[in-house]
């Protein structure tokens, strides 16, 4: 498992979307990435974080930037969470996990004592050149957009 910091490059990975096609990190470079990894489709605060990055889509881009969502969920399941909360940016699945651990995200995780491997929620900034600017471990989805894009400025 990596441990990722600021100032290093972010591991390239290729990955199926939402949209049926493979993508890079390589084809985001120039552009600021604010990529999200969360849990599950369709669950409750992946729900809202992901509206959330929804709803300020028009402001992060003014940033000169683009989201992506990660989990490891398929892309089937994808489809059906952007077709009912409309979202307006692209989801990657990564059912092998090996992008999740390359970016240090696929962790031992415990609820009501039973311990088990999951995803935690954290988003990363990535400049323009593949840099990672910004980490922000265990996200708390109240209020995380906005720090977001107080980090963009």
């Amino acid at each position: 498992m990596t441990e990722l910091e600021i100032g290093s490059s972010a591991p390239d990975f290729s990955l199926n979307g939402d949209d049926g096609k493979k993508h890079t990190l390589k084809e985001f470079r120039g552009k600021k990435v604010v990529m999200y990894f969360y849990p599950k489709d369709d669950t409750s605060g992946c729900t809202k974080e992901s509206c959330s990055f929804r709803d300020n889509l028009s402001a992060i881009k003014a940033k000169g930037a683009v989201v992506i969502g990660v989990s490891a969920d398929d892309t089937e399941s994808h489809k059906k969470f952007i077709s009912k909360h409309d979202l307006n940016f692209p989801l990657l699945s990564d059912e092998s996990k090996s992008m999740l651990e390359s970016y240090g995200v696929w962790k031992l995780k415990s609820f009501m004592g039973r311990k088990y491997m999951g995803i935690e929620r954290t988003t990363l900034i990535i400049d323009e050149k593949g840099k990672i600017s910004h980490i922000f471990p265990k996200v708390k989805v109240e209020g995380h957009t906005e720090e977001v894009l107080s980090a963009l400025s």
